[in-house]
């Protein structure tokens, strides 16, 4: 069975005692039959660590520069998905299962002006019980309740 690896991030920003989310909305594809919310995230390429993952993908599908990992922040999920599309040979061939593993960092941005790259059709800056409202997956919502938890004990 096809394995990927990939690296995302709680993308968060503070604006007066408030705590704001990222949520990027993804359209639907080859990968997923209906659009949905998550967090930015993407494969790791050769000899590229997760964290320099971390900061090329935020970039690239958000246009955020100034993003601060948090540290003592690490959680994984993991999944199977139906895909339709070799992304090795990048053609369409029958469906097959794959194996995902998605490491998330949290991350903190004083920037609010997102420019959202070709891959989405929107973002939100919501605030916790906002995003856990809007996202899509059960595992990215455990995903928020720990990196709010952390936030809320750790940080401020």
């Amino acid at each position: 069975m096809p394995k990927e690896v990939s690296a995302g991030a709680v993308v968060f920003r503070k604006e007066g005692n408030q705590i704001y989310y990222l949520l990027l909305h993804y359209p639907s594809g080859s990968r997923k039959s209906k659009n949905y919310w998550d967090f930015p995230k993407g494969h790791i390429e050769n000899n590229e660590s997760e964290i320099e993952t971390v900061k090329r993908e935020v970039e690239e599908e958000t246009g955020l520069k100034d993003i601060k990992i948090i540290d003592g922040f690490k959680e994984y999920i993991k999944y199977f998905f139906k895909d339709t599309y070799n992304f090795k040979n990048k053609e369409k061939n029958k469906a097959s299962w794959i194996f995902k593993m998605v490491t998330f960092y949290l991350t903190e941005t004083k920037t609010k002006e997102i420019k959202i790259s070709f891959e989405h059709q929107g973002f939100k800056w919501l605030l916790y019980e906002e995003a856990l409202k809007q996202l899509t997956f059960k595992n990215a919502k455990e995903i928020l309740k720990k990196a709010n938890t952390f936030i809320l004990k750790s940080i401020y």
